[in-house]
């Protein structure tokens, strides 16, 4: 029996393919499983409750993300490890937001409404941030997750997780901005550590970049724990 098929259905079979990706990516809760992923690989259980799902929940969206190529697991000890499948899958997701932020005035809309209520809508754009820094005007502080930091995140970036601001407040100069930056437009990491700083008297603002669009844009990126300034190495 032969395997060839007509035009037709060779259309029909690659746009049949393509749809696989476009149907995983269909649930709000798995681009948001994509959007934590892009940080760094994460167990299930990190998974839940960053996205406050069960975990039943959890592993059916990561069944489906796999079932499509779009992310793969190991084992660590008795937890699975999710990790994207491959580099393509960031870079499709950040063009893919982007658009979305491009044609969907709604998104816009609801950034306003949540970022105007902390009143930390503002935020500085990378070139005035680079800018700044080289200057030493200003000091960039990444509060997401010291696991995610250590993947990867803005060269020269102190490492002070959200969880640890707080108490680690007499670390950072009041003669400097403060500029803080966790995983992109829709973290709230950075709004809820420029409030914070803010109340305490620092001058502070966020960047609203992930380190992915950071990257994109051709600026310097770091990872490891030997990229942790020395200043505040025995802290990692």
């Amino acid at each position: 029996m032969s395997n060839r098929i007509d035009k037709r259905g060779f259309k029909d079979s690659a746009y049949g393919q393509l749809a696989r990706i476009g149907k995983a990516l269909s649930s709000p809760k798995r681009l948001e499983l994509i959007d934590l992923l892009c940080q760094t690989e994460r167990t299930v259980e990190d998974l839940a409750a960053e996205t406050r799902m069960s975990l039943a929940n959890t592993s059916q969206h990561l069944q489906v993300l796999q079932g499509s190529r779009l992310v793969e697991t190991t084992k660590n000890g008795r937890y699975v490890v999710y990790r994207l499948a491959d580099v393509l899958v960031s870079d499709f997701f950040r063009s893919f937001r982007l658009l979305a932020q491009a044609r969907l005035a709604e998104i816009e809309q609801i950034r306003r409404q949540f970022f105007s209520e902390g009143k930390v809508l503002d935020a500085v754009d990378r070139e005035t941030l680079l800018q700044r820094v080289q200057q030493r005007k200003a000091i960039v502080v990444d509060v997401r997750p010291l696991n995610e930091y250590l993947t990867a995140h803005i060269a020269d970036a102190v490492p002070i997780p959200m969880a640890q601001l707080k108490r680690r407040l007499s670390e950072l100069p009041r003669n400097k901005e403060i500029v803080a930056y966790c995983r992109g437009p829709f973290c709230v990491l950075a709004k809820e550590a420029v409030e914070l700083l803010r109340a305490r008297g620092f001058r502070a603002t966020r960047l609203e970049d992930s380190v992915q669009d950071w990257h994109s844009r051709g600026f310097p990126v770091a990872s490891g724990p030997e990229a942790v300034p020395k200043s505040i190495q025995r802290r990692v």
